[in-house]
């Protein structure tokens, strides 16, 4: 990646690791959320594959950074079916709900393409992912379960959230991780402490490529 296409050249996260920024408990999720494995241990393989498909198009990532394993993160959570102490009336738990979800985007796919999501190019994948974002999809390939709700609380939430649990991403936004137990001092607008990430300014890219080289 171009240090000087980020928002914040220079800066990583994982430089934290053996800093006081970070306490053991914190070290040990941020491990394993790295060490997240590359094929899945829930889901089978077609719908694996419309998983990542799908994330592909929730959340591109350029190809110049590390990537946020987001499909291996859902199906990790899937496996431990851990779900959020709530639910939506119109939708199935955790797991029942992402199976038909997935299989139902496919089947759409084939009922307009012929082909699973995962075959057909971004822009038909978009325009699909909006029909059902609008509810406009209404066929038994969803069991019941509510289009439009399965992608406002299953998909975007859970995608997302992913997506911003992993320091690949808190990169991307200055983020440092857990605020305990340094915690933060400089709580006044636009003031940092030593320890966060300075944001480039137009033209002052090198003053926060040096400042973000030099946190810990």
């Amino acid at each position: 990646m171009n240090l000087y296409t980020s928002r914040y050249p220079g800066y990583d996260v994982l430089k934290r690791r053996d800093t006081p920024s970070w306490d053991e408990v914190t070290r040990k999720v941020i491990e394993e959320r790295l060490a997240t494995p590359s094929d899945p241990s829930f889901l089978d393989a077609v719908r694996w594959r419309a998983l990542q498909a799908l994330c592909a198009c929730i959340i591109p990532q350029p190809a110049d950074r590390p990537q946020v394993p987001l499909a291996g993160m859902i199906d990790a959570r899937l496996k431990a079916n851990a779900g959020d102490g709530f639910r939506y009336a119109g939708l199935p738990p955790l797991r029942e709900a992402w199976c038909i979800g997935l299989s139902a985007l496919d089947e759409e796919s084939k009922l307009r393409h012929g082909l699973p999501l995962a075959s057909i190019e971004r822009d038909p994948q978009h325009a699909l992912l909006k029909q059902i974002q609008h509810g406009e999809v209404a066929s038994g390939f969803w069991r019941g379960m509510q289009p439009a709700l399965f992608f406002s609380q299953r998909v975007l939430p859970d995608i997302c959230g992913a997506y911003y649990s992993h320091p690949y991403a808190w990169n991307e936004i200055g983020f440092g991780g857990a605020a305990n137990p340094r915690g933060y001092v400089r709580m006044y607008y636009d003031r940092r402490d030593p320890w966060e990430a300075a944001e480039a300014k137009p033209g002052k890219e090198h003053q926060a490529l040096r400042k973000n080289r030099r946190v810990r």
